[in-house]
């Protein structure tokens, strides 16, 4: 069984193929979002800062991965970067910001995550891909699934003023942030 909470040491490393170079400046969308908390969440309406992470599809230790999973670049890693987020949660409220996840998994599966996790934010569906094609995220096809691929947005009342892809590796992802909100202050 595959290990969710951890990376890989021989995972390869993604590529900037263009797909984000068009975000940065970008209004969020007027699209309303199901939370993992039951709630739906017009993104635009956010005021103030958010960082929004958007990430293929989180594991579940008790089902398998797609097959090749781990030789897609940039597919592994959504769980850790997840944890990662909500260990660095305070520090990125503490700069006042909020912080949510996105992935095109129902709220259900999504619920599981965000509890096993323990997750203090809310993670989005985006299961129509509204959101993704709003925005023209970049995307990447496996069994017989359109997931995103990861990339993190840095709103300021909902324009994207700062855009990190691709991400490598995905814990990490939450120390750009970090550096990016602290440029913003």
């Amino acid at each position: 069984m595959t290990n969710v909470y951890s990376l890989p040491k021989d995972l390869p490393v993604p590529v900037d193929d263009g797909g984000a170079a068009h975000l940065l400046g970008l209004p969020l969308p007027n699209i309303q979002l199901q939370a993992t908390n039951g709630s739906l969440v017009n993104l635009n309406a956010i005021k103030g800062k958010l960082v929004l992470y958007c990430y293929p599809m989180t594991g579940r230790p008790d089902i398998a991965l797609p097959d090749g999973w781990d030789q897609i670049p940039g597919a592994r890693g959504c769980t850790p970067q997840s944890c990662s987020f909500r260990d660095h949660y305070q520090e990125i409220k503490a700069l006042d910001a909020e912080v949510m996840g996105l992935s095109v998994q129902d709220s259900a599966y999504q619920r599981e995550m965000a509890e096993r996790l323990h997750l203090p934010f809310k993670i989005l569906s985006d299961t129509n891909h509204e959101f993704q094609k709003a925005l023209n995220l970049p995307t990447f096809q496996v069994a017989g699934m359109t997931l995103l691929k990861r990339v993190t947005l840095i709103f300021d009342n909902s324009i994207v003023r700062a855009v990190h892809y691709p991400i490598f590796p995905s814990d990490a992802d939450p120390d750009w942030v970090l550096d990016q909100l602290r440029l913003l202050t």
